[in-house]
């Protein structure tokens, strides 16, 4: 357990460094937002700061109970160790105060909480930095819908997968009523991947595989998006999956959407 004074932002290392960096944010998200609302994830990989990322809860009770629920948590091979980070994120202080001027800004010398966030060491203020530097770059990708950007986001490992895996037909499977074990998920941006479906999939008992595929039709606002193929051992265990993740937001105006097939 930390011994920091808590904070709404978690400071978690000793992750698997040869995870990309877009699937290494991706994946934390989707683990860390089933224990309350996230701000920003920032995923750090520079050569000092590998295997390193911040998560910004909007309250400490949820950043308390990821802390408590994933201390030692094996992900990606590795157990993530996970304190409360020593400083609030600039997220954070943004949100607190909207006229809040980082550090690192030109304008920085003249605002009044500039000398209270520089007394720290040099370690810090470089920790803060790239923190700061990082989640510019984070919401860039966030509002960013482009088509370039979005092809960007793609892991390339999976392409060739998905391309054979796509309905044959041009067309989205029929769901049906009558529960089963195969479950389909639609309306996945595309940055999710089997990976991050199944940190939340596997939550459930019974969990056997999943398989993440691009849409042949675009979402309701017309942008390209994936959808997957989850499959339990029976249609009772993949029910209680379905019940707990049908309406499950992964990202910010994002509903996934949950149903037998």
């Amino acid at each position: 357990m930390s011994s920091t004074q808590p904070n709404e932002t978690l400071y978690i290392k000793n992750l698997n460094d040869k995870v990309r960096k877009e699937e290494l944010r991706a994946q934390l998200y989707a683990l860390f937002t089933t224990y309350g609302r996230i701000l920003d994830v920032v995923a750090l990989k520079g050569p000092k700061m590998k295997g390193q990322a911040f998560v910004v809860f909007t309250d400490l009770a949820g950043a308390t109970a990821a802390l408590r629920g994933c201390e030692g948590m094996i992900f990606y091979d590795k157990p993530m160790h996970i304190e409360y980070a020593k400083s609030k994120s600039y997220a954070t202080l943004r949100r607190e105060d909207p006229n809040f001027v980082p550090p690192t800004s030109i304008h920085a010398k003249n605002a009044p909480n500039a000398r209270a966030l520089n007394g720290s060491s040099a370690e810090k203020r470089q920790r803060d930095d790239r923190m700061d530097e990082d989640a510019r770059e984070v919401k860039r990708e966030k509002t960013d819908n482009s088509d370039d950007e979005g092809e960007e986001m793609e892991i390339e490992d999976d392409e060739e997968a998905a391309k054979q895996a796509a309905p044959a037909n041009g067309q989205v499977p029929a769901a049906v009523q009558q529960p089963s074990a195969r479950l389909m998920c639609l309306n996945l941006p595309q940055e999710v991947t089997d990976d991050v479906l199944a940190v939340l999939f596997q939550q459930y008992q019974g969990f056997h595989s999943v398989q993440v595929v691009p849409s042949p039709t675009p979402n309701a606002a017309g942008q390209r998006v994936k959808m997957a193929y989850v499959m339990y051992d029976s249609p009772d265990l993949a029910t209680v999956a379905k019940e707990a993740l049908d309406g499950f937001t992964l990202k910010r105006g994002w509903v996934m959407s949950v149903s037998y097939i």
